[in-house]
């Protein structure tokens, strides 16, 4: 019998440290822009609301979502693990948003976030102002 032996090249070595991005499921995701503010509605099927991270650095939002990791008692390799990987997804929304004031629910795998957009009638103000 051959024993095929593979050399491990940096690639292989990201994904044992499991820190790099195929670490992550990029969850499915809806955008609807209002008037005054964005809707996003992330899906995440199996993750409750303390496990959901949102951070906003510049003009990108990252939303990370952990899932419960748990072990069934006649557990056998059936390559759950890809399903149970954790949720991440990242888009780059602009500036025009205000970060800060974004409100952020949960029910039932559905991530609903609405992100209020800045005000553009004071923005143009303070630009007259400074001219």
């Amino acid at each position: 019998m051959n024993t095929i032996i593979r050399s491990l090249n940096n690639r292989s070595r990201n994904r044992s440290a499991g820190t790099s991005e195929e670490a992550y499921r990029r969850p499915n995701y809806e955008c609807r822009e209002q008037a005054d503010a964005l809707t996003l509605v992330v899906y995440v099927p199996g993750v409750e609301s303390p496990d959901v991270e949102i951070t906003a650095r510049g003009a990108d939002l990252t939303i990370t979502a952990r899932k419960h990791r748990f072990v069934r008692v006649n557990f056998t390799a059936l390559h759950l693990e890809a399903a149970q990987r954790d949720y991440r997804l990242t888009l780059r929304l602009g500036r025009n948003f205000d970060y800060e004031n974004l409100h952020a629910e949960i029910h039932e795998g559905v991530l609903t976030i609405l992100l209020p957009k800045r005000n553009v009638g004071t923005r143009l103000e303070r630009f007259r102002h400074a001219a």
